[in-house]
Formats: C-alpha cells, structure tokens, sequence
C-alpha cells in the first residue's frame, strides 16, 4: 500500500488510499494467492515442536468448505459467528470463511470465563459459535441464556451440543462462490474495554484491512519485503493479533508462524525466533520488558528484520537494549480497536526519538484536539484524534448509537488519549484521560471487574483502578468496601481474585486488593477513580 520513497515526507506526499467499492476481506486474503502453487500461508508450531506447513490452497479448500457447511445450517449475510480459538490454523480458516460468507466474525479471547463469553455472545446476538475443547466448558453454564446460539462447531470433535468441525467439514464442498461485499459492509466486531458498563462492540467494515496496511508496513520497516515471516504472541483474538499481523500478512502472501502459548514464556520466544528464522514481530511492551530479563539475549541468535511494539511508550532504555539484543531499532506505533495503527515511527526512513511514539502514517489526517475537536498548537496538551472519513476507522459501536455519537466531535475521531504533538509533526502520548487500564498489552474496563466483585456477597462497593507496575505497566487494584461483618484477610483476598480469574478472565483479575471504609464519589454517587488512584499512590499504597 504504502508508495516507494526514500524519506517520510516523500512516501506521505505520493501516498494515495486505493479502497475499491467492492472488496472482500476473506478473498483478498486468500483466494487470490491459492493459484495451485502451494504457497505458504502458515506455519503451525504444534505443542509437541512439529512444524506444520499450511498452504494458501489449502486455506481456501478448507474455508470454502466451513463456509458451505455455516451456510447449509442457515448462517448468512450479517449473521454474527463467534470465533472461541487461540493461534490455530482453525482460527485463520474459521475467519475467512465468515467474511467470504458475508457474515459477521466476533474474536473472543480464550482466557475469557463465562460472565465475558455470556455478555458478548449475547450482545452480538451471535447465531454459531466456533470453538474447541477448551471453550465448551465455558459455554456449557450459558448456552440456555443465549437463545440466539444455534450452532456450536467444535474443533477437537463432537461433543454435547456441538458438533465435529473437522468432520462436517470433510463432508462439504470446496467450491464456494463468496459474496459479493461492498468495501463498506460489516465484516467484524471486536469488542473494546470502556470505562463505565458493559464492553462495546467495535463493528468494522471489510475495508478495515486495506486502512491497517500502511500502518503494518511503516514500523515492520517497510513490509513486506522477500523472506519476511511473521509472528507474534499477541492472539488473534485481538486488534493486534488479527490485523497487525495475520490478515496484513495473508494479504501480502507473506507466510505467519501460528503458536499456541499458554502463557508468555521469554526465554522460549527468544528460541521460537532464532529456531524458525522469524523476520517480523509485533511484541507487546511488556513481552519486550520480559525478554530483557532474560541473561545473554543475543546467545540465541534472533535476527529479525523488523520489530514493531505498541501499547505503552518505549524509553530509550528499551530501545537501546532491543539494537543489542535483536540488532533491530525497535519502532512504535499507536492506535486503538476503533481506529488503528494511525500514529508509527519507522527507523527506516527517520531517526527514533525515544519517548515519542512517531508521525502520523501515510493516509491518516491526526491531530491534538481540544474537547471541541479544534485542533490545537504544537505544544499544547488535548486530545488524539483521527479526522474522519478514514479507511481503518470503525462503523460505529454495536447497537449504541449514543455511544458512537459520543466518540466523535465534528469530523474528530476522539481516542480518550491525551498527547502533544511538535512542530514537526511528531506525537507524544501522555496518558489516558479516562480511567481504562493499560496492563501487560491489554487495555481493561475497570467496568466489568467491578461489577464481578459486587457480586460477591462480601463486598459493598468496589472501584477498580490501575497503579504503577514496573513489568505490566499497571496493575490491576480493586479497591474494596466490605460489607457489614465480611472478615477482610488473605482468604477474602484470594476469594475475590479467583471469582474474577474464573467467571471473567485471566488477565482482568486485580492482582492487589485494598480494604476502605469507604471510596470517594461524586454528588451523584459515582466513584471518582481518579482521586483515588492519585490518593493511593500519594499514600504509596
């Protein structure tokens, strides 16, 4: 996407978006490179250390195939299908199948428990479900509260209430005529992390691939070029994993490397690359902080071409021992689910500038806002915003106009960010003007935690906030208010990080609980988190 040039300023003045009125995400990521030649598409590390070479013929035999057995069980065009798979090739397939059948993708993470899986399932309405056997437990306490759920495809085989994937699969056909979407027509919805209620369902048209590619190819130094492959730890089920790695890759008929970690393991990822000559990578800021923690990096002999890391800003600490470890100029770059990768550093074409997250990437109109969507001076401290029409930009949220309405003023996207950018035109993030925790890659609502806690019959309120944390970024804090007689010890500790651990997910239990005698709020009765996570840490809590 983006044009040859030797310098930024070169490749934004020639850049030109090419978003053709009839564009669809599964073939274009597919079927145009299953020519017969036996392409790589995948590579799949299985948990025993075989390599399983998966071709882009194969890809498209094989989503043809699930496309076929969805429609033959009355799924079509904007239906919503769940995606319940961690980084296995019945993933990439199940995904292509969905958007060459012009129905609906919804990622969910596999770390989610039953309270997360229920409300999105819900929310979305969605009509099939593909999984396996780690997600039908999880389903099983909620199927009868989702009456919109009628299919279940597992793909570890047949089981109650689902059916064998790979066996319906074998029984359909390979030919597939895919429909014939409109760039603009909804393809996805990924659902994002708010600061009040339930999570919002960020709904993307097809369109949505070809706006992230300028923002993949700018920080991986200019993507792709011969011998790339790509990998990350960042699953799937997210932004990051999805379109900042596998449908830009598959785009590009540049080969991913697909791996099932259970949990981040550093040292292992430092022998994944090397062992399999990976060339790009998307690490997260707190994958890179623990990969520094491991003795003697450069023993295992990773040598990638390019390193691309966005959550957090990098410091030049990090950046330095990245050059040493990798020999690559780690570069970062910035976006979120509504609208992503618009901000990026390339060391390729300029110099990095430690604490600054890079320049506006090739197509995208960004600027520092005040709350009116006036763009401010260089200098001045407002709002991250992405003018819009843009490419990349979502639809709006999930059955909430008013909270589409609200993300918007004037022609501004607003991304809650505060920033500054210089006269140069590159920007500084300064911190989230809204109280979303950035905690180990993920973005977390403090809403759903707290609304899991309150369910415990020990517990009157509950505020969830983010403290400073040297590895995660932040920590995930609930701050508790017991209720009359709860004995607040270790046990009621343990009690409320395993009720969140188990009915919401993994990655959202708070890893500190705090007792008070009461959380400050406003005259309305809403809890002021920003008061008190500056009292928390002003008292060094």
């Amino acid at each position: 996407m983006l044009p040859k040039g030797r310098s930024y300023d070169a490749i934004r003045a020639a850049f030109r978006w090419r978003v053709p009125e009839r564009y669809n995400l599964g073939v274009d990521c597919c079927d145009r490179w299953a020519d017969g030649s036996g392409r790589t598409a995948l590579l799949h590390l299985q948990a025993d250390g075989r390599l399983h070479r998966i071709s882009f013929d194969a890809l498209k035999a094989d989503s043809n195939r699930l496309a076929n057995v969805l429609r033959a069980r009355g799924i079509g065009a904007g239906d919503r299908v769940g995606v319940l798979l961690p980084q296995l090739p019945e993933a990439a397939v199940a995904h292509l199948a969905i958007y060459k059948l012009g129905a609906i993708a919804v990622p969910l993470f596999q770390l989610f428990q039953e309270q997360a899986l229920e409300f999105r399932l819900a929310d979305s309405g969605a009509a099939a479900l593909v999984t396996d056997a780690v997600g039908l437990p999880k389903l099983a306490g909620i199927r009868d509260r989702l009456p919109a759920l009628r299919l279940v495809l597992s793909a570890d085989g047949a089981a109650e209430g689902a059916l064998d994937l790979h066996g319906q699969m074998a029984r359909a056909s390979d030919d597939f005529a895919p429909v014939d979407t409109a760039a603009d027509d909804p393809a996805i919805i990924i659902y994002t992390s708010g600061t009040t209620g339930a999570p919002k369902g960020a709904l993307h048209a097809h369109r949505v691939l070809l706006g992230h590619l300028p923002g993949v190819e700018m920080p991986q130094d200019l993507f792709p070029k011969p011998g790339d492959l790509f990998w990350t730890p960042a699953d799937w089920a997210w932004v990051g994993g999805l379109f900042d790695v596998l449908l830009p890759s598959l785009h590009h008929g540049v080969p991913v490397l697909a791996h099932r970690m259970a949990k981040f393991d550093p040292e292992f990822a430092f022998r994944l690359m090397a062992r399999h000559q990976v060339r790009n990578a998307f690490l997260p800021p707190t994958a890179l902080k623990l990969m520094r923690g491991v003795p003697r990096a450069a023993q295992y002999g990773a040598h990638p071409r390019s390193i691309g890391s966005g959550g957090e800003t990098l410091g030049a600490e990090l950046l330095d021992w990245g050059r040493s470890a990798f020999g690559v100029t780690i570069n970062e770059f910035y976006g979120q689910t509504e609208c992503n990768l618009v901000v990026s550093s390339c060391a390729t074409l300029m110099p990095t500038r430690p604490g600054w997250m890079g320049r506006a990437v090739p197509g995208h109109e960004v600027a520092v806002v005040d709350p009116q969507g006036h763009p401010l001076l260089p200098g001045e401290v407002g709002t991250i915003a992405i003018r819009q029409p843009d490419p990349v930009m979502f639809l709006g949220y999930w059955n909430n106009p008013a909270a589409t309405a609200a993300k918007f003023a004037g022609d501004w996207l607003l991304t809650g960010d505060q920033g500054v950018m210089d006269g140069e035109g590159w920007f500084r993030f300064i911190g989230r003007d809204d109280d979303v925790i950035t905690s180990a890659g993920y973005r977390i609502g403090p809403g759903e935690i707290e609304d899991c806690l309150l369910r415990h019959p020990a517990v009157a309120m509950a505020a969830v906030i983010g403290l400073p944390d040297p590895v995660r970024t932040e920590a995930v804090t609930a701050v508790i208010v017991p209720a009359p007689g709860a004995a607040t010890g270790p046990d009621l500790v343990a009690e409320l990080q395993d009720q969140v651990r188990t009915r919401l997910a993994a990655h959202c239990y708070p890893r500190r609980v705090i007792f008070e005698d009461a959380l400050p709020l406003t005259a309305t009765g809403k809890v002021m988190r920003g008061e008190l996570r500056r009292r928390m840490m002003q008292e060094g809590r």
